[in-house]
């Protein structure tokens, strides 16, 4: 199972002025059934998709169902899509809501195994032998103590420190000031620091 959730490019947002006709010529060339076209735009925003999905739902074994009914309903209504430029908070509310959908479908609680966990995050920095070595239980408990966050802190911190998205850029996503998105990153390390205290060597 590839259950990855992909960093996203860090330009994604920053360059919007020069990539909004681009965007609209390969949101039309989809529309219309390129099947290139549609390739192309999973390939440019299915990493930060899967970390939102993850964000809302806090479980990786989720990721990969959720985001294939993600891109089915995208493929559905694409065509009621009438600006694309926009085009990332139209697949933002997509992916949240199907992500809450499957979350209340499923068992929220059940507990999930490390090499799972450590998939779905596609850190490959656990994989190198020093790392495997040293960190592998270090990864495992902060990994837990994130799936652990309410989705409110939890959704901007992985954006944050997975997707490595500026604050104003999940501002952007979210449709909250930045003071916000501060606010609430604050809180969700304050609340890892709690749940990790005696665990991990601060």
């Amino acid at each position: 199972m590839n259950a990855r959730v992909g960093p996203s490019r860090k330009g994604d947002m920053t360059s919007a002025t020069l990539d909004v006709e681009a965007l609209r010529t390969l949101v039309s060339e989809a529309q219309q059934g390129s099947r290139p076209a549609a390739d192309q735009l999973i390939r440019s925003h299915e990493g930060w998709v899967r970390s939102v999905i993850y964000g809302v739902a806090g479980r990786p074994d989720h990721i990969d169902d959720v985001a294939q009914q993600v891109w089915a309903q995208v493929w559905k209504r694409l065509g009621s899509l009438k600006d694309p430029a926009r085009l990332r908070s139209w697949l933002y509310s997509i992916a949240r809501n199907a992500a809450i959908d499957a979350g209340q479908a499923r068992n929220r609680r059940r507990a999930v195994g490390l090499d799972e966990m450590a998939d779905a995050f596609g850190d490959e920095r656990t994989r190198t032998p020093a790392r495997a070595a040293v960190g592998n239980e270090l990864h495992a408990t902060l990994l837990r103590a994130v799936q652990a966050l309410p989705a409110l802190y939890r959704e901007p911190f992985v954006l944050r420190h997975l997707e490595d998205w500026s604050y104003a850029q999940i501002g952007e996503l979210l449709g909250l000031p930045v003071e916000t998105v501060e606010t609430r990153l604050v809180r969700a390390r304050r609340l890892l620091r709690e749940m990790l205290k005696g665990k991990v060597e601060a």
